[in-house]
């Protein structure tokens, strides 16, 4: 157990402090709903309606929509894009897709690489794109749930409101799906910029997402 614990401890963690942080979210949440509520002399709702709503629904997934597509980007941007000194950059002469013997597959690849590696065809098409695709795939469900819950929790606050409610073909064309959406797309694209851009300067002694700390400001592709 202990070296299970040590070999994933990473991984365990931070599912640890989603868990955490979504119940955390899901708390304040509904203090934060139920005082809407009472201020508009509705009656508050209970904690278990609330997690089960459309309001909570479209909030959570409106942030994993918006991280995931920020891992889509990042996986195939930096496949051909390049960044000097960053350690999020492969090396400045590495830019595409590499050759068969550095991504050790085919005839290259050796006794520990994965069954796929050694195939041809679709199969290995699909597994060397597997990890975008994923991410890819993961970002337009949670947009779709988004949308869905999203219209949902709009529609609640048009009937309130006396208002008719929209179509979710509709509601892709309101201010408030994309106000939504866009607020979070920059977050995370701002995000990914600064760590690209100030690892180059700056280090944490020890960390994989940075240079070492005797490393030249312009070494590419070097991580700690």
């Amino acid at each position: 157990m202990k070296r299970f614990l040590r070999e994933n401890a990473l991984g365990l963690v931070f599912g640890l402090l989603f868990l955490i942080v979504l119940v955390a979210q899901a708390f304040a949440g509904h203090a934060d709903f139920n005082q809407q509520q009472l201020s508009e002399g509705l009656n508050p709702v209970s904690f278990g309606r609330y997690i089960t709503s459309a309001s909570f629904g479209a909030d959570v997934l409106e942030n994993w929509q918006s991280e995931y597509l920020q891992f889509f980007l990042y996986i195939f941007l930096t496949v051909w894009l390049l960044q000097k000194g960053s350690p999020e950059s492969k090396e400045l002469g590495k830019a595409g897709r590499e050759s068969d013997q550095d991504q050790k597959i085919g005839t290259y690849a050796d006794a520990s690489s994965p069954k796929w590696a050694r195939t041809r065809g679709f199969k290995l098409w699909l597994f060397s794109n597997s990890l975008g695709l994923i991410m890819g795939l993961i970002f337009l469900l949670s947009w779709l749930g988004q949308s869905i819950a999203g219209v949902a929790a709009f529609n609640e606050e048009q009937l309130g409101n006396l208002e008719d409610p929209v179509s979710w073909p509709q509601y892709l064309t309101e201010p408030d799906f994309w106000n939504r959406t866009l607020q979070n797309w920059q977050s995370e694209l701002l995000a990914v910029a600064s760590m690209a851009i100030l690892a180059i300067y700056l280090r944490q002694r020890g960390s994989p997402q940075s240079k070492p700390v005797g490393s030249a400001h312009t070494a590419t592709g070097v991580e700690g």
